[in-house]
């Protein structure tokens, strides 16, 4: 099969297509055939080995354990595993995947995947998985937002905070979204009520009104964000910055500066690390399917050219999600 792999660290340009043997399936696990696989900072820092801690922590320490990029699928089962009870072959499916989605087949844990929402293109799909649940569990889980509370989302145009404006208005918030000039009518047209261009005003102008706060611009001091938030506000924190330092690439304020700021004050500061099931899947599945939200592309490209896509989700400027299409 044809995959986009890499051999070692570095810039796009260590991404190369080739023929390789398509993956084993375990007895829990499933085969995809790939239709679509969505691009979003993980693929870059694994890409790149940056921050470092991920090295660290299991990725790799000199070149990357699995050598084919891409997480979010969407795609066919092709074969399950002995173990396999929810899906079977010809189940059109989308989640997350560990052997590499830039790829013609990918394997999946069966706890990972979950029916495509019937209403959604391959490439829609396939931009959901990571984006939407971290988006879901930032407001559900970490923030435990409630109908009628006031939340602000920064990068609210970017690939998780078009889904977290969608599924706060959905959830009964009135929503505040914050982008660049050029994307505040897109931010408006996803439901929210009012839009902060940051490049006109500040963040905090309207001072501490904020229930929640989801941040995921990664390069705001957590003091200007508590400006913003009411005294007994969550702030939520999302990514980091890949212009960051080499070692934690901008998650400093979620490892050390927000915990350490927690300590003083009556604010839930929080950090956001998505946790991938399928239960989350089917609650994003219902929440397309009802209409109350519905992903974002801003580019496609072919599975030759995910180099390309990767070059432009590192220039930040897209417009909700990049997908490679298989």
């Amino acid at each position: 099969m044809k995959a986009i792999v890499q051999d070692g660290y570095g810039p796009a340009d260590v991404l190369e297509l080739r023929d390789i043997d398509r993956p084993s399936v375990g007895d829990d696990e499933v085969l995809v055939r790939v239709r679509a696989a969505g691009v979003d900072p993980g693929v870059w820092h694994l890409m790149t080995g940056r921050p470092y801690l991920l090295r660290a922590v299991g990725f790799g320490l000199r070149r990357p354990k699995v050598p084919v990029r891409g997480r979010d699928l969407a795609g066919v089962v092709e074969a399950v595993g002995a173990r396999v009870t929810r899906l079977r072959p010809g189940d059109e499916v989308y989640g997350t995947c560990e052997s590499g989605s830039f790829a013609e087949y990918a394997t999946a844990r069966q706890d990972r995947l979950a029916i495509k929402p019937a209403n959604l293109s391959f490439e829609q799909a396939a931009v959901t998985p990571i984006s939407g649940m971290t988006a879901l569990q930032g407001l559900r889980d970490c923030a435990g937002l409630r109908p009628g509370q006031r939340v602000m989302v920064i990068g609210a145009a970017g690939g998780v905070g078009s889904f977290a404006v969608q599924i706060a208005k959905a959830f009964g918030a009135t929503v505040t979204g914050v982008c660049s000039t050029a994307k505040v009518d897109l931010v408006g047209s996803l439901g929210a009520a009012d839009v902060i261009d940051y490049t006109r005003s500040r963040i905090d102008g309207n001072g501490a009104r904020y229930d929640v706060i989801i941040d995921t611009a990664g390069n705001r001091p957590v003091s200007l964000l508590r400006r913003a938030l009411t005294p007994r506000g969550t702030l939520v924190l999302v990514g980091g910055e890949n212009g960051g330092g080499r070692l934690l690439a901008g998650y400093d304020r979620q490892m050390l500066r927000a915990p350490l700021m927690s300590i003083f004050t009556s604010q839930r500061l929080r950090n956001m690390m998505a946790k991938e099931h399928a239960a989350d899947l089917e609650e994003l599945r219902r929440l397309i399917d009802s209409g109350a939200v519905t992903p974002v592309i801003d580019r496609a490209y072919p599975l030759a050219d995910a180099a390309d896509a990767i070059r432009h989700l590192a220039q930040g400027h897209a417009a909700g999600k990049t997908v490679v299409t298989v």
